[in-house]
Formats: C-alpha cells, sequence, structure tokens
C-alpha cells in the first residue's frame, strides 16, 4: 500500500479510534462522554473555513490557521492545569495537535 493511503489511515485513526483509548485509560468511569468530549475538539478545525484553499495537503495547519497557532497551542497547554470537562477538551485539542503535527512532518505529501 502506498504512503497516501497508510498516511490518511493513521491521521483518521488518531483522530477518531485513538481518542477511545485515552478515555478508556484515563476516564474509564465517563468514557463515553469523555470520548464525545475529544470528538467534539475537533471543532478546532473550523478555522480551516477561514484559509484560501480550505484544504492543502501541502500546508502544515500548525502555525498557519488561528486556532492550530503556536499561541493557541500555549493556551490549551494552560487548560491542562485545570480540572474536570476543562482539561478533557485541552487534552483533545493538545492531541488534535500532535495528529495535525505527525500528519505533515512524518509523512509524504
Amino acid at each position: 500500500m502506498d504512503c497516501l493511503f497508510w498516511k490518511s489511515f493513521t491521521h483518521y485513526f488518531l483522530h477518531f479510534g485513538f481518542p477511545i483509548f485515552i478515555a478508556l485509560i484515563f476516564y474509564r468511569k465517563n468514557w463515553k462522554k469523555t470520548y464525545l468530549i475529544l470528538l467534539a475538539t475537533m471543532l478546532v478545525d473550523l478555522d480551516h473555513l477561514f484559509a484560501n484553499p480550505i484544504f492543502d495537503p501541502s500546508r502544515n495547519s500548525i502555525g498557519f490557521h488561528i486556532l492550530h497557532s503556536y499561541y493557541a497551542i500555549a493556551i490549551y497547554c494552560a487548560l491542562l492545569f485545570f480540572k474536570g470537562n476543562v482539561r478533557i477538551i485541552a487534552i483533545g485539542l493538545l492531541f488534535h495537535m500532535i495528529t495535525d503535527f505527525q500528519d505533515f512532518t512524518l509523512w509524504c505529501h
């Protein structure tokens, strides 16, 4: 199989599949709620709608889109110090940034 298949598979698995493991390992009691919150953090991609073109496979989201900026990432890191749902949101946002970073940095374009 080619690089683009594995890149896409990995990207979508990290966005949709891996959060289940995060929820089950760290929030077993409320894993369903946690999983839904982690999925909801993908709304951070709405900032792509302000770019032209909306999707460019040769563009790194990190540092380009406003909600993927280094300032935003610093805020997401600060949110880790809160408890409850805010921390879950921070985990989801940071994991999203890691997923987008590896998608651009480690794979073919």
